[in-house]
């Protein structure tokens, strides 16, 4: 017995240095880290002369923590709406606390269309926005008449909400126009009263100090996910039934959303401040 343990135990001990003799060749045949560069000093410059190619002084871009969903804001997002109260907004006409009607982690239309339209207290120039809609689930009309709310960048350039799942109306006044220009590139609606997502870019227009027009404005916008505009230039501020035109010189204005006599629902709206000239 006790020849066993010691043979057992030798055993071991030959297996223990094997391994060790293993694992020092495995270190002594590993190749040495490879060290990267975090830039170059010497490569040409880019056009214009401001940056080389790769360069190793350029600002790296600040740090954002996305959201874990969609939904979810990111850290440097402003939250305009988070399911309980609109201390972020006020009525347009009067600057009075806004009264639209809020339920359980959606604010709507009141009732009857009393009321008017919402806008921020804050303004913005260029931003990135998620907002979320709904149209009622009981359809009582057609055309214009089912869902038919806005949301308006600058409180002037119209980005269309309707009802448009089987509902025929004119197509620059469909969901996710440009009202009254350009009709989105495809319908990407979902059935009456259900969540509905925007996603969109939208550049300000901009002007110089002779009140010039130098940028128009222009958006790209995601429907439920699906591209329906493009880096699309705006005519100018939306209206109804006429051209637009950049007779008005605005560079920042509020978000604002319109209150058109049916209870369209909102929520998980938060918007990200941006400067798309910064990179330059």
């Amino acid at each position: 017995m006790r020849f066993n343990r010691l043979l057992i135990s030798g055993s071991l001990l030959s297996l223990a240095l094997l391994t060790a003799h293993a694992e020092d060749a495995k270190k002594a045949k590993a190749k040495p880290k490879k060290v990267y560069p975090t830039g170059y000093t010497d490569t040409p410059y880019l056009p214009g002369g401001k940056w080389r190619v790769h360069d190793d002084t350029r600002p790296r871009p600040e740090v954002v923590t996305p959201g874990k969903t969609a939904a979810d804001a990111p850290s440097d997002a402003i939250v305009l709406f988070d399911g309980t109260n609109l201390d972020e907004w006020i009525m347009e006409e009067d600057g009075s606390p806004a009264d639209w009607t809020i339920g359980e982690g959606y604010f709507e239309v009141p009732e009857g269309g009393v009321g008017g339209y919402l806008r921020t207290k804050r303004e913005f120039g260029d931003v990135q926005l998620h907002i979320e809609f709904a149209t009622p689930s009981e359809v009582e009309n057609e055309s214009q008449g089912r869902g038919n709310s806005g949301i308006f960048f600058l409180g002037s350039y119209e980005l269309q909400v309707l009802d448009s799942y089987e509902n025929k109306s004119y197509a620059d006044g469909q969901a996710s126009a440009i009202y009254g220009y350009k009709p989105p590139l495809v319908n990407a609606s979902r059935p009456p009263g259900e969540w509905q997502t925007y996603d969109v870019i939208f550049e300000a227009p901009k002007w110089d100090a002779e009140g010039n027009l130098l940028k128009k404005a222009r958006i790209t916008v995601f429907h439920n996910g699906v591209v329906t505009h493009h880096y699309q230039d705006y005519l100018g501020p939306s209206g109804h039934k006429k051209v637009a035109n950049y007779d008005t010189v605005q560079e920042t204005g509020p978000l604002k959303l319109q209150n058109h006599n049916n209870p369209t629902r909102y929520r998980n709206i938060w918007i990200r401040e941006m400067d798309y000239t910064a990179n330059d």
